[in-house]
């Protein structure tokens, strides 16, 4: 394990001879601009660990991509080796269809301290609530980014990140009242303590995430990664490119279905993914917004 193979797998070619703020950003954009959100392991037969060498040679070496808690773990360690200050953290993501936040800390994120400010880091959480950069850890404050105006909220100790995004354009008329649509503007996102933890508290979890019939994970396969301008997704057989702000205060939505035999070519040309085994995809109906 070592930096500059990571350095090259997400493009970064900036220094990094300082833990300053601007380098964290370029780190962060950078990683999520190359390295996917996904779940195809699941539906791969794969096990997903834990395990930070497995994690680091599955998606540095292997070139594949990985769901929070590979992606942020992994993210962690590359904090750790770079000489910031970090703490990882657990948040529970909210369920629109419920309206309410999940029970289960599934969620990894990273606190960083730079200068005495905190800030969060999370480069896997994929589709329209992908930050590109960190947020700074203050209450109430609008944080502008590409894909729209951030803010974490503290209440009564527990902070909640929520998005206010732009009005949605659908392109193809026959996705308008697709369940991957989530058409609010304002939405929170999910909701963390600051207690510290460690990879050991997540391990119940991605084994519930990954083997439950309940899982959202298990119901629906999913890829998404951030583009200079907006994001692509594959979930299940639905295909979408969103362009951020196209217009003035309107984001674009291009979804259409994808062939079973087209399926292997997307991810290559688009994700730029390329899977040992052989992927089942799926996308049972669950609460699951892009």
């Amino acid at each position: 394990m070592n930096l500059e193979s990571y350095f090259e797998r997400i493009g970064f070619k900036g220094t990094f001879d300082k833990a300053d703020l601007e380098t964290l950003k370029n780190v962060h954009m950078q990683h999520v601009l190359s390295i996917p959100f996904e779940n195809l392991s699941i539906h791969c037969g794969e096990l997903i660990t834990m395990d930070l060498e497995s994690i680091y040679d599955k998606i540095v070496m292997n070139q594949r991509g990985g769901w929070c808690c590979e992606n942020n773990l992994l993210f962690s360690w590359v904090l750790k080796e770079m000489g910031y200050t970090y703490t990882t953290l657990g948040s529970r993501v909210f369920n629109s269809f419920k309206n309410e936040f999940n029970p289960l800390e599934s969620h990894l994120i990273n606190k960083v301290i730079i200068d005495g400010k905190p800030y969060i880091a999370d480069v896997s959480f994929g589709v329209s609530g992908q930050i590109r950069h960190p947020l700074e850890l203050i209450s109430g404050k609008d944080q502008p980014q590409l894909p729209g105006v951030f803010r974490i909220v503290e209440n009564g100790g527990a902070w909640i990140l929520q998005k206010t995004a732009r009005k949605p354009h659908i392109q193809n008329e026959s996705f308008a009242n697709s369940n991957l649509l989530d058409k609010r503007l304002t939405k929170q996102l999910y909701c963390f303590t600051l207690t510290p933890r460690d990879g050991d508290h997540f391990r119940k979890t991605i084994h519930f995430l990954q083997t439950s019939p309940e899982s959202l994970f298990t119901n629906k396969s999913i890829c998404s990664l951030q583009t200079p301008t907006g994001f692509r997704a594959l979930v299940g057989w639905t295909y979408s490119e969103v362009t951020y702000n196209y217009q003035e205060g309107v984001d674009l939505f291009d979804m259409r279905d994808i062939p079973n035999d087209e399926i292997d070519k997307v991810l290559k040309e688009k994700f730029f993914l390329v899977l040992k085994n052989k992927h089942t995809p799926i996308n049972i109906k669950a609460c699951y917004t892009i």
